[in-house]
């Protein structure tokens, strides 16, 4: 049997925001021991060197100090002819207020395993105990812990349920996929489909608890029903925090990490669903999704993850964009919203899509593949030379969803496709094929709808929205986001004025020589100021041309920018009442489940 790995881990000064580890193995190699921090956490992919965060770091064996050398940023190597048991002690710094790294205070501490879990190379495969001790100094504040992992049944030290002590994974790769929480959180409880599910709340609120269980119990079993009961996981937990103002989410195999702003969620005696709980309850969707969709189904370079480098796969499209497609779609098949609503968020999705010139330049296949370069590390240009996977392949989804439930009169639709990923991927462990989704759509759906599919996802053009919900009973228009002129630019408000955050292809600024970065301080003469730009250029029309006066850097300069009038690149879909009996079985087919 092999030996487990051995770890501890304690908030040893929260107000440095210091979280100390220990690490013990008790056979280590003795071609000499490696260890390694992985530098990127799946779900998020971009090289965000984790290893940055360790500040001291210190090894012995049998009662003397090793070396501890480097050959890499994220890599340390032990001596050679070690016998003894080898013990590893480490701070690690956690000060990012996010869902992919850590963060301790006095308030709370959250950690990721990629964060804070050097993995012992040739131990990946043992099992690893973990024993998650109170802060140092906060014994008595009644901190307790939120987390999917496997209580240590059967060890000393066993943690109870939601108690600090041991708690176990079969692997690193688990060990690295459940995320923790540790504080005075809020904490609700339901089940879904049988499987027991938790929410716990870090930060000041006043969330309705039962309003937020009683919406997302049918989210989740909306999604357990789709795929298939029995559901994956054993237990699954919703670990939130809320904030001021923030948004975001990173999924895992058992649980996500969501930031939120507090004002999103329901207060008691809310009446009317705000857009804010809206969107959160489309992001908590969109997470648990993923518990089917990229946490078991894989694209086959993600099996297994090599978290030392990037990992590069055409195939986001699918696993962030087909989960986009459904996050909103269960919303309305559990009930949680209306059409209106759908419609409103399917408009939104549209707009985000169309709002950049990108689209016309890189294909969400590219897109994918290069998440790691210019997804994820967007600029002033961006809307201007890439597309997201995450939105147009969302609208992929959908194409694809319309026509195959078109072409077989209701028979097939991508549910079925997504059920088949499970059955021989999900189920198996077996990794899908670059050219995999073409494949299965041609399968489902005919030699035809393969090569479609793949002329959507490889190509730029623009794709056949206004065709296909058309056939299902769904009018899209394109009007102007505004009937005042513009100048083709973002804006962003700064201290000393209005600052232009993008400037778009084709728009006059960009002719006239305007860039992202210029400060705005003065347009035809009067001062420009954050609530006025806007409403000066509103005062004129389309073929006028305005003086504008702004700083570069700090040279301050004029130019002549001609006034054009709003590109009409804003959705508008609407609801057609009098249908045929076919749309309308298949509208209701669509929305319904």
């Amino acid at each position: 049997m092999s030996c487990p790995v051995h770890y501890t881990i304690q908030a040893i000064q929260p107000a440095a925001h210091l979280f100390e580890v220990t690490l013990r193995i008790a056979e280590p190699d003795p071609a000499g021991q490696v260890f390694s921090l992985p530098a990127w956490i799946p779900g998020s992919y971009m090289i965000r060197e984790f290893a940055k965060n360790i500040v001291t770091l210190s090894a012995q064996a049998g009662g003397k100090v090793l070396t501890v050398s480097k050959s890499d940023k994220h890599t340390w190597h032990l001596p050679a002819g070690v016998k003894e048991p080898v013990t590893l002690r480490y701070t690690v710094y956690a000060w990012d207020l996010s869902v992919r790294t850590a963060h301790l205070d006095a308030t709370h501490g959250f950690f990721n395993g990629t964060s804070v879990f050097l993995c012992a190379h040739g131990c990946e495969d043992h099992p690893q105990l973990v024993d998650i001790r109170p802060p140092h100094g906060l014994e008595e504040a009644g901190w307790r812990i939120a987390t999917s992992l496997s209580v240590a049944e059967g060890e000393n030290g066993a943690a109870e349920p939601y108690g600090f002590g041991r708690y176990r994974a079969e692997n690193y790769d688990e060990l690295i996929d459940h995320p923790v929480e540790m504080g005075t959180f809020t904490l609700a409880e339901f089940d879904a489909c049988g499987v027991p599910h938790a929410v716990a709340i870090t930060g000041r609120h006043d969330c309705d608890l039962p309003r937020l269980v009683e919406d997302l119990k049918p989210i989740c079993e909306n999604q357990i029903r789709l795929f298939g009961e029995p559901a994956p996981m054993d237990r699954y937990v919703f670990l939130v925090m809320a904030v001021g103002d923030g948004y975001g989410g990173l999924e895992h195999r058992a649980s996500t990490a969501l930031l939120c702003s507090r004002a999103d969620l329901p207060y008691p005696g809310m009446e009317a669903q705000s857009d804010g709980y809206r969107q959160f309850l489309g992001l908590c969707s969109h997470e648990y999704f993923h518990t089917w969709n990229v946490k078991r189904i894989k694209p086959a370079a993600f099996v297994p993850y090599n978290l030392s480098r990037e990992g590069y796969t055409r195939l986001l499209w699918a696993f962030e964009g087909f989960t986009s497609y459904y996050d909103d779609l269960v919303l309305i098949r559990s009930g949680r919203i209306t059409v209106q609503d759908y419609l409103k968020l399917l408009s939104k999705t549209i707009n985000q899509v169309h709002k950049g010139s990108g689209r016309q330049k890189q294909s969400v296949a590219e897109s994918s593949f290069e998440a790691w370069t210019k997804y994820y590390r967007q600029d002033e240009n961006s809307p201007n030379a890439i597309v997201s996977y995450y939105t147009k392949g969302s609208l992929v989804a959908l194409l694809l969803d319309l026509r195959l439930r078109a072409d077989s009169k209701g028979k097939r639709s991508l549910d079925d496709l997504m059920r088949a990923l499970w059955l021989r991927h999900g189920q198996t462990g077996v990794g899908v094929a670059e050219d995999g989704l073409y494949a299965l759509a041609a399968e489902i759906g005919g030699v035809a709808v393969g090569r479609w599919l793949q002329e959507l996802v490889e190509g730029t053009g623009e794709l056949p929205l206004e065709t296909w919900l058309k056939r299902f009973g769904v009018s899209l228009a394109w009007e102007a986001a505004s009937p005042a002129p513009g100048i083709g630019v973002r804006t962003t408000t700064e201290a000393e004025g209005v600052k232009i955050a993008n400037v778009f292809d084709g728009g006059s600024a960009q002719a006239a020589g305007l860039s992202a970065g210029d400060v705005i301080i003065a347009c035809d003469g009067l001062k420009v100021t954050s609530g006025n730009f806007d409403k000066l250029l509103a005062r004129r029309v389309a073929g006028d041309s305005a003086e504008i006066h702004a700083f570069r850097r700090d040279e301050l300069m004029c130019f002549e920018v001609p006034l054009q009038a709003a590109p009409a690149d804003t959705a508008k879909l609407e609801w057609v009442a009098r249908v045929s009996k076919t749309a309308e079985a298949q509208r209701k087919a669509w929305l319904e489940g």
